[in-house]
């Protein structure tokens, strides 16, 4: 009595167990350069199984699928685990979202998952591996040519990447840019990477230069730059060799950064500043240029007032001529030609004004000055232009149009107000005389309109109602756009051979759901034989179908060539195709 209690409970037991289905993590907190492994597992098979995104990870390995089961005092066990390995590619918060299988028709999904990214760690190396690792033989390094300029000194960064000769480099990407925070900056073109040789840390090594910039500080005091950091794709020997003694070589990947550099950016002296000093440093050289000196009324010249040599020139701005109220100036036109090579801006800037005199005689434009900070000496400097002396050889007298002007003031002041009337050629006038909007044909469509909405909608409703009830019809629909996207996907992995078998079998698993109503538990080489015949297949078509489908597992670990699996994809669209005719 007591053992069929037993076997009573064993058996109750097994009928309320329940499917599980979660996502587990080997770790919750890890840092820049680590990588992380996520298992999806259940206790039941599934199909159709649809990862997370893994949006903010890049996938290093997988996925890998394991599956066990035992049986155990009469009592089955199943397991099946889905592996990736991933590797963080930003820091921060990530989440892994959920992923989702069908178990017996019933969709299961995980719970979404936290993972905190921190900053790179040190990975503690076994000191009895005698490997090349990546660890040791590269290195970012950011080359900064003054660490304590002036305000508006130029200074260089110049980010190179060291490699030991036993190591190869075969890609790069930046997963941090550098940030020039309080800096005018300027990057140089690289137009060709060449692998130079060189010393660090007083070791030969091979490098790369990936980038210059020039940096012209626009504030005094501790200034930070933002570090630039890549992730690596190297090749390293291995302890192993081949059938001829040629080290074999593994791939890895070695995320790197330069670190963050502090630059203390020291103030301008106060002692001996000008007034007038407008920022500019570096050497220059100052003049002003008129296009000529002597000039009838009514014809206009130019003022050209410019800079050159080398400093922050695109930084500061021009001192402005002063001239009689009788010459009338026009805003400046300014132009640049400047380069930025890696020692700074070097060129020359200027501003030229349109003057235009209006009455007889001479008249003077004052001497003007340009004061500099002068890096070699470490003191301002000042450069004052000569006076010019403008002679205006014809025109009227300035004492003539003075009186005219007093004489016609009130003349000129209504002449003024008139000659711009004309500019003004739209109104904002409205008429007077408005339709109303009650009895229109806008009031009448608008109040009739939702009266003819009800019998769309009525009918819309009882459509989507049957719709929605024809479960059969839905799931025939569900696992036909299944067996068309994991074909689709099969076709994209033609050149990865697990992923493509996995998308393969998916794909015709679902097209027997879609054709002939046929469960995954239920399909059987006999099974989909008999239900096949009886909807009119040919038999050849149905034995190539069978073949191929048992072939997908094997194959998934069988060696196998591009022309083999593209053979494959082939064969299962023909096939697919000629029971897609055959079928009623």
């Amino acid at each position: 009595m007591k053992r069929y209690f037993i076997l009573l409970f064993l058996s109750f037991q097994a009928m309320i167990a329940q499917v599980q289905f979660e996502a587990k993590v080997s770790k919750q907190t890890l840092g820049l350069n680590e990588r992380l492994r996520i298992d999806f597992t259940m206790n039941d098979d599934g199909d159709n199984f649809t990862p997370p995104n893994f949006e903010g990870f890049k996938i290093v390995a997988g996925p890998s699928q394991q599956v066990s089961q035992s049986w155990i005092n009469g009592k089955s066990s199943f397991n099946k685990t889905y592996s990736y390995f991933l590797l963080p590619m930003q820091k921060g918060t990530l989440v892994i979202r959920q992923a989702s299988i069908d178990i017996r028709g019933q969709i299961y999904k995980t719970s979404p998952i936290k993972i905190i990214v921190t900053a790179a760690v040190e990975q503690p190396r076994d000191p009895n591996d005698t490997q090349v690792t990546a660890d040791q033989s590269l290195h970012l390094v950011a080359e900064i040519s003054k660490t304590n300029p002036y305000l508006n000194e130029p200074i260089t960064v110049v980010y190179k990447i060291y490699f030991s000769y036993n190591i190869g480099i075969t890609n790069w990407r930046e997963l941090d840019k550098p940030k020039y925070n309080d800096f005018w900056s300027q990057n140089i073109d690289i137009k060709q990477l060449v692998a130079e040789e060189g010393r660090y840390k007083g070791e030969k090594y091979r490098f790369v230069t990936l980038r210059k910039t020039v940096l012209y500080p626009q504030k005094s005091g501790k200034l930070v730059i933002e570090p630039l950091s890549l992730d690596v794709d190297v090749q390293l020997p291995s302890n192993r060799r081949n059938i001829f003694g040629q080290v074999l070589l593994v791939e890895d990947h070695k995320r790197v950064s330069a670190g963050a550099k502090t630059i203390n950016v020291k103030s301008l002296p106060e002692a001996g500043k000008p007034v007038d000093f407008s920022g500019a440093v570096g050497r220059f050289a100052f003049k002003v240029i008129p296009s000529k000196t002597n000039i009838k009324s009514g014809e206009s010249l130019d003022i050209e007032v410019s800079v050159s040599g080398t400093g922050n020139l695109k930084l500061f701005n021009l001192p402005k001529p002063i001239v009689p109220t009788a010459l009338e100036m026009y805003d400046p036109v300014h132009s640049e030609q400047v380069s930025t090579p890696l020692s700074g801006m070097t060129g020359r800037i200027s501003d030229k004004y349109a003057i235009i005199p209006q009455y007889k005689g001479k008249y003077p434009i004052k001497p003007m000055t340009f004061t500099y900070f002068d890096l070699g000496s470490q003191s301002y400097k000042m450069v004052t232009s000569p006076e010019i002396m403008i002679n205006v050889l014809e025109g009227p007298n300035a004492a003539d149009n003075s009186v005219a002007a007093t004489s016609d003031t009130k003349k000129a002041a209504v002449l003024s107000s008139a000659q711009f009337k004309f500019i003004k050629l739209k109104t904002d006038l409205t008429s007077m005389n408005q339709s109303d909007f009650y009895g229109s044909t806008l009031f009448y469509l608008l109040t009739f309109f939702p009266l003819f909405c009800i019998p769309v909608i009525v009918i819309f409703k009882k459509k989507k109602e049957a719709i929605d009830g024809d479960v059969v019809g839905n799931k025939i629909k569900l696992s036909n756009k299944l067996a068309k996207k994991y074909l689709s996907e099969a076709q994209k992995e033609i050149g990865n051979k697990e992923p493509f078998y996995i998308a393969l079998e998916k794909a015709m698993h679902n097209f027997l759901k879609a054709k002939i109503n046929l469960e995954t538990s239920e399909m059987s080489k006999e099974k989909i034989s008999e239900i096949l015949l009886e909807r009119k297949a040919k038999p050849e078509s149905i034995s190539a179908f069978i073949n191929l489908t048992e072939n997908c597992e094997f194959a998934r670990y069988a060696p196998s060539t591009s022309n083999a699996i593209k053979q494959d994809y082939d064969k299962a669209v023909a096939i697919i195709s000629e029971l897609e005719k055959q079928i009623v």
